[in-house]
């Protein structure tokens, strides 16, 4: 071991052979550009040879430097990948879900998943398309719907499906609420993919004389839309739970209506992540409303 150069020059050297440039090379290692200098000048020493001609725009490998260098690039690229091989990459675990339920719930949520798992890197495929379990891959799925069934299938209702009619607070500056129906009725709708309206309005008990409004084919996005006081969306009251309790939305129905389609946390009884999608499962399971097992 005596006859080895000592650990930091050879960093040093490794850093700058890639760089070719010393200020570059001490960025990436974050000392100063003289200090890298220094080490390499002191690697120069102890092996009693230049290992890079110094030019006014960098440097140049000498001929010994270049073949010196690629033999301490790869051991050092050996002793990186055996401590990766020492140290695993934590468990990942895969869930689908829609773009809504992503960007309205799932996100806002996720580091306190991470803190509360950082073992577990919980990946999500926002789509709307519904996924197979086993031909793409997924661990856990939220479905909205009726409840899935099967023995092979785990099943948890995490929301139940409760529509509301929110708005920025300026669009009903200075009135009571909630809102009667008939004043709701008339003020400008956002229209989602879903389209609740007409059954929204015969739950109230009230005409649907149309008008105007805006249509988009996401409920986020139509949450995006009530935000910025554009109209009044429809909407399951969980996916605006901290837009409301920020005041950023505020409820003006009267009363809200039930949904046919809740929704569904799914996973597949014999998961190929198992520990982990089961702890995933579960924490799932406790952030959302109760529900029975399948």
């Amino acid at each position: 071991m005596a006859d080895l150069p000592p650990l930091n020059a050879l960093r040093a050297f490794d850093a700058a052979g890639r760089h070719l440039n010393f200020r570059a090379a001490a960025d990436e290692m974050g000392v100063t550009q003289g200090a890298v200098a220094q080490q390499v000048r002191a690697l120069e020493g102890h092996l009693g040879m230049p290992l890079f001609d110094r030019r006014p725009r960098g440097l140049a490998f000498t001929p010994a430097g270049r073949a010196y260098h690629a033999r301490i690039a790869a051991a050092f690229a050996d002793l990186r990948h055996a401590t990766a091989e020492l140290r695993p990459a934590p468990d990942t675990v895969l869930v689908s879900v829609t773009p809504t339920f992503a960007a309205k719930w799932l996100i806002p949520n996720l580091p306190v998943f991470s803190a509360t798992h950082p073992d577990i890197e919980l990946r999500v495929l926002a789509t709307e398309r519904v996924s197979s379990f086993h031909a793409d891959g997924i661990d856990l799925a939220v479905r909205q719907g009726t409840p899935p069934s099967g023995a092979a299938l785990r099943v948890v209702r995490l929301f139940r499906q409760e529509i509301i009619a929110v708005c920025a607070p300026r669009l009903v500056q200075d009135r009571v609420l909630p809102l009667n129906a008939e004043t709701l009725a008339g003020l400008p709708r956002i229209h989602d993919s879903h389209d609740l309206w007409p059954e929204f309005l015969k739950f109230l008990s009230v005409p649907d004389h149309g008008g105007r409004g805006v249509r988009l084919n996401q409920t986020s996005l139509a949450i995006d839309a009530a935000l910025s006081g554009q109209g009044v969306a429809l909407v399951s009251r969980f996916l605006v739970t901290r837009d409301l309790a920020a005041g950023a939305l505020v409820e003006i129905s009267p009363r809200p209506m039930p949904g046919r389609q809740d929704f569904y946390l799914v996973a597949p009884r014999q998961s190929l992540r198992g520990r982990a999608a089961d702890t995933a499962f579960r924490w799932f399971q406790s952030m959302g409303e109760a529900g029975s097992e399948g």
